[in-house]
């Protein structure tokens, strides 16, 4: 992108009622500068880290180091044997809604989850007796499920089902589902990777159509009082804050769950408590992350792990 089109300003107007700020955002798109790279220790990190760790923020997991530009983690042998697992940290900032959950969590149902970065991420923090990761495009399953032996992580096991199979499957069944709904993908552009099409109406409907539909069969899958976390990498708000305010007024019985570390980064377009991080913060290249815990009464109902069995992609226990 050599200048912002009509699209993105839009978008821009949108975000930010700040002049300068919306230079900001555009500037950080159109111009986009590496960001430095992030790893999650799946095992406890080292006394003396192989690499050169910036300062963390306030509410960053002791598990997450955020590295100096021009560090490769992934060429280390560290990361081969699956000590730590390299994500971008707008990532991080998605998933550390889930470290508001004070209850321990039995089950977590990952519904959109390759290539793993987060379902990695609710393991390493919650410590659940099982994770279940799923992911609909079969092209994905393959680094999904190489990410989960290489790093360890179980118990765990890979399905591949379209979210309407489990609303009908796994109903009131998990103490945390996390969706992190396939999108538009603008904040690829900060990345200077390509997104045809990310600003348009057409795209960013379809896209806000298909995320409700997901997130209405996710919520299916959650046990009375589990929780639910919804997480994007696109900025329009027809994708995130209006999918939020959608989704609680069709599922009245969900509460949006206040993220104390988080509070700077609350969204000025509504009023429920629900997060965003923009590419030009500099500590990654956009996020949008919120928590909704499931009021009602009453106990998670059992899953049968065998009669799952002719579902199961992976499955390590």
């Amino acid at each position: 992108m050599e200048k912002p089109s009509n699209l993105l300003l839009k978008v821009t107007r949108q975000l930010f009622t700040n002049v300068d700020e919306q230079t900001k955002f555009i500037d950080a798109l159109v111009h986009p500068q590496p960001f430095a790279p992030c790893i999650l220790w799946c095992q406890d990190k080292p006394e003396i880290s192989p690499f050169s760790v910036q300062t963390p923020t306030h509410w960053q997991p002791h598990f997450v180091d955020r590295l100096s530009l021009g560090e490769k983690p992934g060429k280390h042998s560290l990361h081969e044997q699956g000590s730590f697992y390299c994500l971008d940290f707008s990532s991080v900032f998605s998933a550390s809604v889930l470290l508001a959950i004070p209850e321990s969590i039995s089950m977590v149902f990952d519904m959109c989850a390759a290539p793993g970065g987060k379902s990695v991420f609710a393991w390493r923090a919650l410590k659940p007796d099982l994770l279940i990761t799923n992911e609909v495009i079969g092209k994905r399953l393959g680094m999904l499920i190489s990410n989960l032996k290489r790093c360890q992580i179980k118990p765990s096991g890979v399905v591949n089902r379209d979210s309407s199979i489990f609303a009908e499957l796994l109903p009131a069944s998990s103490n945390l589902v996390m969706v992190d709904a396939p999108c538009t993908g603008q904040s690829l552009l900060a990345k200077n990777e390509k997104a045809p099409g990310c600003f348009h109406s057409t795209s960013i409907n379809k896209s806000a159509n298909r995320q409700k539909r997901i997130i209405a069969n996710s919520a299916q899958v959650v046990a009375p009082q589990g929780y639910l976390a919804y997480m994007t990498c696109t900025y329009s708000p027809e994708e995130n804050e209006q999918v939020c305010e959608w989704f609680l007024e069709r599922f009245p019985h969900f509460q949006a769950v206040k993220v104390d570390h988080l509070s700077t980064f609350q969204s000025r377009l509504t009023s429920i408590p629900c997060y965003r991080m923009f590419p030009q913060y500099r500590l990654g290249a956009g996020a949008f992350t919120a928590l909704f815990k499931n009021a009602m009464e009453g106990d998670a109902k059992r899953v049968d792990l065998e009669s799952m069995s002719a579902m199961w992609r992976y499955r390590s226990m």
